[in-house]
Parts: structure tokens; C-alpha cells; sequence
């Protein structure tokens, strides 16, 4: 590892990228990491964290559909991290797959009046699909990306899972020496097996992403590393500043990735034709009209509609080509409960907890939503004589603008002031 000098001046609360506060670290020579480099200023920290906690690193810049051209620009930013650390780069083409597994996937999944999630669907299928199984193909440990979440060995937490009645189902990992110690981030149990890994709400709320996480599995996570998780987006500048990265002041994107300036409208009128049709109060009375319901999500402000109060997509058929529309505090707003599929667990436990009992879980159906206690509930049935399995989530409380084609995604219940914050413990989409 790099001398470190100690200056008590700097508020970086890291001397892995700053050089400055001494933390105890294991050695990892000779593991190798292949580190997803997007361009952007989290990635880069991501990949200067695991050089410096010695890790044999090499960048991978990953070429994905994109509409305006500046994946060019993204990529020549990653191409001078890589050199500014000096590591390997690498630019891998995903275009077919991203455009078939993810851009389609949405296109499809409008059309059929939903509102499908891209990001989700590009972390299963690209980042931690194809990106993963090549890196490990080529001999890597693990990867890593500049995601806002954490893996943790379940032996530091111990996360209770309680039936609907207050029994305990199912316990993971001991409980730590201390609660009120500092979990120290360049810590890696090398040996941990997969199973016994788990994914965690990030430290900065405000930036965690582990919403857009939940379709990993526990294979997964085990071959994982997100560098980045245990800081505030703020030091994660202050990094980036004091290790000179070209990225240190480059805005974070916003949006689709691969939409770039193109409204997901126009984007989708590409593939779906627009057609007038109704726009009608609760009531049934047509306040208006619109261009499309597949254009349109649940809880989108309608401004083509002369109202005196604002008013929000309760409703949208594709087929009769209608939306409904509500005042904010109307009930059809809301919801009591959502059916899910293609659901996953994290941890293979999860699941077996299950059976036929619900369990109480905190849950969000839609990015930074504020958790909102919930019970996951499952159910068998049949069709043409084939075995179904049902879930449902119900919530504690009505909750406002749910989506079909969404992902919800739910986390440990239990109140503990634990440093890692909250497992999260699976997702899925809402039916």
C-alpha cells in the first residue's frame, strides 16, 4: 500500500483515495478487479478506491445503445481515469444486447400500458449479466461499479425476518461485537461464501441505489464490490478533487442513460404511433384530450387539461386508449395493496421463510419513495392445472402513484440502529 500521511485538516473520512486517515486494511493482492467505468466521477472514485486498497484493477468502459452520441464523450473521460490511474482500459460493445434486453424490453413494456423500469433491467442483464460473466470469464475476482449501495458480510448484522404474527422466521449472521462501531469499508472477507454475503442500503440516502438492485442474486453479490457505498456523494467529490481525477467535477446524468436529450415520448413515438383518445375525470366526465396512454404513467401531471387544480394519471387503458384523471388527494390515486412476478430474493433464505406465511417488510414502488411498512404475503393457485404461485405485498397504508411494470422493492423491518442501515431483501414487478 501508498505511505499515508496523516493530516487531521481533511474531512475525507478515507485514506484509501485521500492519502490522509490511517484505517487498518486487509491485504488483496492478486485479486483482480474489473471496474465498470462510465465516465462519470462515482465510477472513478469506484476504481481509485479498489487500486488503492490493492486490488489488481483494470477498466472496462461498456458501449450501450444510445441515442445523441455522447457515450463518445463518456467514454474518452473513462479512457483518461484509466490512464490518470494507471490501469488497463478496456471498451467493450453491449449495443445489440443493450438495445434487445433493455431498449425493447421498455418499448414492449409500454405498449402494453405499463411503465417499465430500463435501469433495473440494464443492471440484470448488462451490468451484472453480461459485464459480470465476461470480466469473470477473463479471470477477474469480482467487479465493481460506482453504485450507491453495500455488500456486507451477514456475519457483522443480524437481520430478523418476522411472520405477520411476530414469530421469528429467520435470522442471518451474528450480531456484531459492537453496534456502535465504525464499519471500516476497505474490509473484504475473502472467503465468505456466496450465501453469505448481503446487499444494504448505501450511507448516503439521499444517492442510494440499491432500489435499482434487487434482481441480484446471492451468486452475484458474493462476486461484487461497490467502493463507494460507505460515502456521501460529497466526500466521493472530495476524493475524486484530491486524487486529481478528470472526472472530479463532471455533473452527475440524469434520466434514461441512452435517451440523452430525447423525451421518452418522442423516444417512444418512434415505435408506437401516436392516436388521439379521451382524457376523463373519476367521474367519467371528458375534461380533454391526449396524444397516446402508452405515452402517459400513473401519477404523471396532465398539464393539456384547462383545470383550476393540478390533476394526475389515476388510470390508463390502452386498449379504449383513455386515461383517467384525479386531484391529488383522490383515492384512485392510491393503493392498498400490489400483485408481483418475477420475483427475487437476495438471499435464498428469504424465500424459504416464505412458505405460506406473510412476513413484515418496509417497502418503495418507486425510487427514494420513503419506505413504508408492509406485509409480503404468498399464495398458491391454480391454472390449466398447473401450479401458480401468487405474491402480494400489502401495505400499511394507501400508497399514491403506483405503477404497473414498476419494481417494488422491499427491506428488512426490523428497528435497529445498525451502521449498515437496511437489507435489502428482494423485489418485484408490479403486475
Amino acid at each position: 500500500m501508498r505511505k499515508v500521511i496523516e493530516d487531521r485538516d481533511c474531512n475525507c473520512k478515507t485514506r484509501v483515495s485521500c492519502g490522509i486517515l490511517t484505517l487498518e486494511m486487509n491485504a488483496v493482492t492478486n485479486k483482480k478487479v474489473f471496474v465498470a467505468l462510465s465516465g462519470g466521477v462515482d465510477s472513478s472514485v469506484a476504481a481509485l478506491i479498489s487500486r488503492d486498497q490493492g486490488y489488481d484493477v483494470t477498466g472496462v468502459f461498456m458501449r450501450c445503445y444510445n441515442l445523441d452520441g455522447c457515450a463518445e464523450k463518456d467514454a474518452a473521460d473513462a479512457r483518461r481515469v484509466a490512464s490518470h490511474l494507471g490501469i488497463p482500459f478496456y471498451s467493450w460493445d453491449f449495443k445489440k444486447e443493450y438495445k434487445k434486453r433493455v431498449v425493447e424490453y421498455m418499448v414492449e413494456g409500454y405498449r402494453r400500458g405499463e411503465t417499465p423500469n430500463p435501469d433495473v433491467m440494464c443492471n440484470k442483464e448488462i451490468k451484472f449479466g453480461l459485464f459480470l460473466e465476461k470480466a469473470l470469464a477473463l479471470g477477474a475476482d469480482y467487479v465493481a461499479t460506482g453504485h450507491y449501495t453495500r455488500r456486507l458480510p451477514a456475519s457483522h448484522h443480524r437481520v430478523s425476518l418476522r411472520s405477520s404474527d411476530g414469530a421469528h422466521r429467520y435470522a442471518l449472521g451474528e450480531k456484531s461485537a459492537s453496534r456502535s462501531r465504525a464499519f471500516s469499508p476497505p474490509r473484504v472477507a475473502e472467503k465468505q461464501e456466496a450465501a453469505a454475503w448481503s446487499l444494504f442500503e448505501a450511507k448516503d440516502k439521499n444517492k442510494d441505489q440499491s432500489y435499482f438492485l434487487w434482481t441480484l442474486k446471492p451468486e452475484q453479490i458474493s462476486r461484487c464490490l461497490f467502493p463507494i457505498g460507505d460515502y456521501q456523494k460529497a466526500e466521493v467529490r472530495e476524493m475524486a478533487r484530491y486524487a486529481g481525477l478528470p472526472t472530479a467535477e463532471k455533473k452527475d446524468s440524469q434520466g434514461i442513460c441512452f435517451l440523452g436529450k430525447v423525451t421518452l415520448a418522442d423516444f417512444l413515438k418512434n415505435y408506437i404511433p401516436a392516436r388521439r383518445g379521451a382524457v376523463l375525470s373519476t367521474a367519467g366526465k371528458k375534461m380533454g384530450e391526449h396524444d397516446g396512454a402508452e405515452f402517459y404513467t400513473i401519477g404523471e401531471r396532465h398539464v393539456g387539461v384547462a383545470v383550476s387544480k393540478p390533476v394526475y394519471v389515476a388510470e390508463k387503458d390502452v386498449k379504449t386508449n383513455t386515461l383517467v384523471m384525479a386531484e391529488a388527494g383522490d383515492a384512485a390515486l392510491y393503493r392498498k395493496e400490489v400483485q408481483l412476478t418475477d420475483l427475487n430474493f437476495t438471499s435464498p433464505q428469504h424465500s424459504n421463510i416464505l412458505k405460506n406465511v406473510g412476513i413484515s417488510v418496509l417497502a418503495r414502488v418507486r425510487y427514494r419513495q420513503p419506505l413504508v411498512p408492509a406485509k409480503l404475503v404468498i399464495s398458491n393457485s391454480q391454472l390449466e392445472n398447473r401450479p401458480i404461485t401468487n405474491y402480494r405485498l400489502l401495505f400499511s397504508e394507501p400508497v399514491k402513484f403506483v405503477a404497473s411494470g414498476q419494481s417494488a422493492v422491499f427491506y428488512s423491518a426490523e428497528e435497529r440502529d445498525l451502521p449498515a442501515g437496511r437489507q435489502v431483501l428482494g423485489g418485484g414487478v408490479i403486475v
